[in-house]
């Protein structure tokens, strides 16, 4: 069983390694010593690819089950791992959402063939509606650590507090996305200088400023473990930052497309870029960029968020936000990786969501290999999704996932 992989340069998060051989022996993968001389079943030329271990996103959407034709359990599970994802948090808004027993062993049931080991963020209250509380410490019981209302705000300070609470019963953590909704209401991208000119209502920064800082004020007073998602605001990040300083347990997240693109790209009203949180301006993007370099933000997500022709091909205002971002997110990070070194972007989306998970660092069984430098065209063909909202649909994009191991499962991909 053993696999011979050759001129592989590993990515920690300090550095980038030399190239060096490394042996799979069918469970983990460690540097060749110089006395190797065991059997070699297959010798792979790994030049120009690079390793780390393997990757965890922390906020993925699947759409079944009642959504199939959007993004089924089977489909999700073929592209987190062509991806390049060892582990995966799914939200809780399916139809009905993820809220009792049987929804947990529904998940388990149509994951465990998976290549990605599947983590589930399990609805905090039911319907993800922010009132009626789901039976938090029975969902514990089947194996649940996370809990939140995933696309929806828990924006109800009652219910924010009581799930605080809760959750302190089994250090449980909290995965909310704070947003105001009322501040939100018909809000179609970020409220600035590009909505007033082109005629589009807005979603203020203080619509997440706000909603943060009532959280965090909550979270003092009750205790536990919040992690933030897909933080937007320079204002937000200020205050994570401050929460940290001070001893608060808390984490937070940025959408890696909310580092790629700015709310000007909307000129052009493609459906595709409208997000939420949305896109905001310059000065924003580069305060997120600032939390991940000193450590506010603790990780990357794809915030993949399947939506079919339907749903985005209609009038600007009328379209529902969302944008897929799982076979794209290595193209994204590729991007990303002229601003922000390697062993900074390998750490947002691996050692960085293991501490907001609150789990010991892996062993070397979970591995990504990928190719930073080669292209594909990234279109019907290739793509894995069963929606295709995306902007980059129809394009020729850069970064390539080879290898996938998980324990004793390795993918050629």
């Amino acid at each position: 069983m053993a696999k011979l992989l050759r001129s592989l340069r590993f990515i920690d998060e300090k550095s980038v390694n030399s190239p060096r051989d490394y042996i799979y022996n069918g469970f983990e993968i460690f540097e060749k010593p110089e006395n190797f001389n065991e059997e070699i079943d297959e010798s792979i030329d790994c030049s120009g690819m690079m390793a780390s271990r393997g990757w965890i996103d922390l906020r993925c959407v699947t759409a079944e089950p009642g959504e199939e034709h959007k993004e089924s359990l089977e489909s999700l599970g073929e592209l987190l791992a062509y991806s390049g994802f060892t582990k995966a948090v799914v939200l809780p808004n399916t139809h009905p959402a993820i809220q009792t027993k049987n929804e947990i062993q529904f998940l388990k049931t149509k994951s465990e063939h998976w290549t990605t080991e599947l983590i589930v963020n399990a609805a905090a209250t039911k319907d993800c509606k922010g009132e009626d509380f789901t039976d938090i410490l029975d969902l514990h019981h089947q194996g649940v650590n996370i809990f939140g209302d995933g696309l929806n705000p828990l924006s109800n300070p009652d219910r924010l507090m009581k799930v605080l609470q809760y959750l302190q019963k089994f250090d449980g953590v909290l995965f909310d996305h704070s947003y105001e909704p009322l501040l939100s209401l018909f809000g179609q991208m970020h409220e600035g200088e590009v909505s007033t000119r082109i005629g589009m209502k807005g979603i203020p920064n203080i619509a997440e400023d706000i909603a943060i800082q009532k959280n965090l004020e909550i979270l003092r007073y009750a205790g536990g473990s919040v992690h933030f998602q897909t933080l937007s605001t320079g204002a937000a990040v200020e205050s994570v930052r401050k929460a940290k300083k001070e001893g608060l347990k808390v984490t937070a997240d940025v959408s890696i497309y909310q580092l790629l693109f700015l709310d000007e790209d909307l000129s052009g009203f493609d459906a595709n870029l409208k997000v939420v949180p949305p896109f905001r301006g310059k000065e924003e993007r580069a305060a997120l960029i600032e939390g991940l370099k000193d450590g506010t933000i603790d990780a990357i997500v794809s915030n993949h968020q399947p939506q079919d022709f339907d749903a985005k091909h209609m009038e600007f205002d009328l379209a529902q936000p969302g944008m897929i971002g799982l076979q794209t997110f290595l193209p994204g990070l590729v991007k990303l990786s002229d601003e922000l070194d390697w062993p900074l972007l390998i750490g947002k989306i691996t050692s960085g969501p293991l501490r907001v998970l609150k789990v010991k660092e892996m062993s070397l069984s979970e591995i990504t290999v990928f190719d930073p430098s080669e292209t594909w065209q990234y279109d019907k063909r290739s793509n894995l999704s069963l929606s295709a909202n995306h902007p980059w649909y129809g394009t020729t994009v850069k970064g390539k996932v080879k290898f996938l191991i998980n324990g004793e499962r390795f993918v050629k991909l």
